[in-house]
């Protein structure tokens, strides 16, 4: 599991305003992310829409998908492109991997959001960052990494509190000038032999698994049946036995079956919805009750279980259903394969190995005007569903997956 939970209170980790070393960092970005991640190669669409807002002066979130780990590094790429140096919020827990890596995303324009709860330090931030125009702020709306080109998840709804807030402050201070928003798609396409790249790993994961390779099955069977074995490895964790019936019912039943007992604990009741969102919940009230410092040993113990069965039950909910079936809203892509190789590595061992050669294609959207004077209606928010429906543009899918509701489970 992912350390994407820090057990110590939140201390906010402000942007920092230099230039140089974010400067500096950008000739050195280029092999850094070619030797790190694979990326050989970016190309842009549409710079000319972020050069306009800038040159207008408006105050600028970049909205991009967030499919990789690589994404914030990227968005190096796009500045030197625009060009523009930019400010970014990054969850609190990357700050507390290293010493070095909290430095480097802080001088390249980093700042802290805590995601276990309300940060009103970051949304402030924020809010005086766009009021101002300092400099175009990026905000992943995701959240998450999906690790799908071909999925959008769930936008999170700070984004368009961010752009309100700052387009009323900014609309009182200078009237003639603009809050925006500028969707971007971020894709990655595949530049090396896929079984080159796929075969080790399902090597090394079907030996760990099955104690011998599968060779003689297709790239696509040995994928399904390393994800079968995952599913009723963590279906006998949880609920003591194997289960039946399709894919999807299994999953949304073994989430729930995690879920639910804690939600009822905590929360009041079971819930039903985007699972994101759930496991959001939860770790907030979860990670508070765990930094009072009062547990004996064995509560400390049992509450982390509980945000270990949070986080598989998250991971679990991001199998997109279909993602490998040839015709499913488009062609199998080697890109899929790649990515479902990848998500399998890391939910059983917790590190990726496969980094191919990719191409990245940057696609910047047209402005999102924000209007001072619109208020979030009950219906839903017009602001996330359009910038939903522009970045799903951009990246050129269907909404061919949208975020299920998880069915009840049957207790």
């Amino acid at each position: 599991m992912h350390k994407v939970v820090v057990e110590e209170p939140y201390k906010f980790v402000p942007p920092y305003r230099g230039r140089w070393f974010s400067w500096m960092f950008r000739l050195w970005l280029r092999p850094y992310l070619r030797k790190t991640h694979g990326i050989v190669k970016c190309t842009y669409e549409g710079l000319e829409h972020v050069r306009e807002s800038i040159k207008a002066g408006h105050g600028i979130l970049l909205c991009p998908n967030h499919s990789r780990d690589s994404d914030p590094m990227l968005i190096g790429m796009l500045c030197r492109a625009i060009p523009s140096h930019v400010f970014s919020m990054a969850s609190w827990h990357i700050f507390k991997q290293s010493r070095l890596e909290a430095f480097v995303v802080r001088r390249l324009g980093g700042f802290s959001v805590y995601r276990e709860g309300m940060d009103r330090q970051a949304l402030d931030t924020s809010v005086r960052i766009v009021t101002n125009a300092e400099r175009p702020l990026v905000v992943f709306p995701e959240g998450v990494i999906s690790r799908t080109n071909d999925r959008l998840n769930s936008l999170m709804d700070g984004v368009s509190f961010i752009a309100r807030v700052a387009a009323k402050k900014r609309a009182e201070a200078h009237p003639d000038k603009k809050v925006v928003i500028h969707p971007i798609g971020i894709r990655y396409r595949l530049q090396a032999d896929l079984a080159q790249l796929t075969d080790p790993v399902l090597e090394k994961l079907e030996q760990r698994t099955f104690w011998k390779t599968q060779e003689h099955l297709s790239t696509i069977d040995r994928i399904g049946r390393l994800a079968m074995a995952l599913l009723a490895a963590r279906e006998i964790e949880v609920l003591g036995a194997t289960q039946s019936g399709t894919v999807r019912a299994r999953i949304a039943n073994l989430i729930n079956a995690m879920l639910h007992p804690i939600e009822k604990q905590w929360l009041g009741g079971a819930r039903v919805g985007d699972v994101i969102v759930r496991v959001k919940d939860l770790r907030s009230v979860i990670l508070a009750d765990l930094l009072k410092g009062t547990l004996t040993p064995e509560e400390r113990t049992s509450r982390w279980r509980q945000l270990t069965d949070c986080y598989y039950g998250q991971t679990l909910s991001m199998y997109p259903d279909g993602y490998l079936d040839d015709g499913v809203k488009g062609p199998l892509t080697p890109e899929r394969i790649v990515e479902t190789v990848q998500r399998l590595e890391e939910d059983l061992t917790d590190h990726v190995t496969v980094y191919p050669a990719w191409q990245v294609e940057f696609r910047i959207g047209e402005a999102i005007m924000i209007d001072p004077t619109q208020k979030k209606s009950r219906g839903g928010d017009a602001i996330m569903q359009t910038l939903r429906e522009r970045i799903l543009g951009l990246l050129k899918i269907d909404d061919w997956w949208p975020p299920q509701p998880v069915s009840p489970f049957e207790e």
